[in-house]
């Protein structure tokens, strides 16, 4: 589930989720975040992977040793621990892991990475208007991404490789405000904003 404590927004997000999973073969079963660590592993066991969906909670920046800035939203420690067990037994048992927003947000910080906190602030002031991070579902289409060649994306975007080595170009909605800043143990870019945005 996408938050513990705004459980009309949880209720309101998931059933996208779901119709997602649906829609590409898959049951969705979803993960309570009020469960026994106990009842998570055995729901987890008899799945074939993890998504971690997006939530209106930001993860908690002491995880990844920073101070709260000012447009920080307030973390919701029931997800984070869910998302950390769920984490934790997705590597253990080679489980296959989505994360979505929040959900990539949770998964760098478990593997030791950090967040840009809010992305305007991050930027050169002359480029903050240029891509809308928080369009949602005012427009389809925020943003290109440029989906590096050889990664799993490009096969899975593409059913192929990019041509000789060219990054695969594609448009993306946008719906965060946060996005990874050092990247995990074991984690690599494979899709970003082009140059002429940023």
């Amino acid at each position: 589930m996408p938050h513990s404590l705004d459980r009309d927004y949880a209720e309101r997000a998931i059933p996208q989720y779901e119709r997602a999973v649906e829609q590409a073969g898959g049951e969705p079963v979803r993960i309570p975040l009020d469960q026994a660590e106990a009842v998570v592993i055995q729901i987890i066991d008899h799945c074939d992977g993890v998504l971690l969906p997006g939530s209106n909670a930001d993860v908690d920046p002491a995880k990844f040793g920073a101070a709260r800035a000012l447009h920080t939203a307030a973390a919701d420690p029931q997800r984070d621990a869910v998302d950390d067990l769920l984490l934790r037994e997705a590597y253990k048992l080679g489980k296959a892991v989505l994360g979505i927003c929040y959900g990539l947000q949770s998964l760098n910080v478990y593997r030791a990475g950090s967040l840009i906190q809010h992305i305007p602030d991050f930027l050169p002031e002359d480029v903050r208007a240029r891509v809308n991070h928080e369009a949602g579902k005012k427009v389809v289409v925020a943003h290109d991404v440029e989906i590096v060649a050889d990664s799993k994306l490009a096969k899975i975007v593409n059913g192929m490789e990019g041509e000789e080595g060219r990054p695969l170009v594609v448009p993306v909605n946008s719906s965060h405000h946060q996005s990874a800043d050092v990247i995990g143990k074991g984690l690599r870019i494979s899709a970003r904003c082009p140059r002429r945005h940023h």
